[in-house]
């Protein structure tokens, strides 16, 4: 499994439209929701995916701060194979990237509700009420460096 991380105007033609089929394929399609889910925000991020000979297995995208929250952000996590560990491996990336490339201290992140458990292992907090978002139930969430 190799990682990749590149901004927006570093990725190809061929790692850009993979990055969207497969968010796509589980925001849209799988879990049944109707938004944008391609917006101006992955102009701003360095884009983090786990992939091999076949695709991309994990993905997420670390936005600069000041384009969807104050602070440095992680969103769209996903892994495309489930129960090998690979959420969890792509936030940590995630976490890397933002630390070694924005110099963050705090991560934001709006967690889908079911996946609290996965985002507390890793050092997250809970810091909002739940809400619907796009029909689906989230929580704010906050990382902080040790």
């Amino acid at each position: 499994m190799q990682l990749t991380v590149k901004r927006f105007e570093e990725l190809s033609a061929a790692e850009l439209y993979e990055i969207y089929r497969v968010r796509v394929a589980v925001f849209v399609v799988e879990q049944r929701c109707a938004y944008q889910e391609v917006d101006d925000a992955d102009r701003h991020c360095w884009h983090a995916f786990l992939h091999d000979e076949n695709g991309i297995a994990a993905y997420c995208r670390v936005i600069d701060p000041g384009v969807t929250f104050p602070e440095v952000s992680i969103g769209r996590v996903l892994a495309t194979r489930r129960r090998q560990g690979l959420g969890t491996r792509i936030v940590r990336e995630g976490l890397r990237v933002a630390q070694e490339h924005a110099h963050a201290d705090v991560v934001h992140i709006e967690a889908q509700t079911y996946a609290r458990g996965l985002y507390e292992q890793l050092g997250f907090t809970q810091v909002s009420d739940e809400f619907l978002e796009d029909g689906i139930p989230h929580i704010g969430m906050i990382w902080r460096a040790q």
